[in-house]
């Protein structure tokens, strides 16, 4: 599955792009327009994407990439 493929499937399951995704974990404190702000853990990222939306790990892999900016 293409990374592109991922962002698609999150925003079908959640309604969410990932431009919100970004302003989310902005306002949670987890990252800034730089990426992941120092001292997060992807760990802490995924847990909140299963808690709230529900996503699969994979899927939440995915918008720590994104944040990361590995990924646009």
């Amino acid at each position: 599955m293409s990374f592109q493929a991922y962002l698609d499937n999150i925003q079908a399951k959640t309604g969410k792009t990932p431009a919100d995704f970004r302003a989310m974990a902005a306002d949670k404190g987890f990252a800034d327009a730089a990426g992941l702000r120092p001292g997060v853990k992807a760990g802490q990222i995924v847990q909140w994407l299963k808690d709230d939306f529900a996503l699969g790990h994979g899927h939440a892999m995915a918008i720590v990439a994104l944040l990361k900016g590995k990924k646009d």
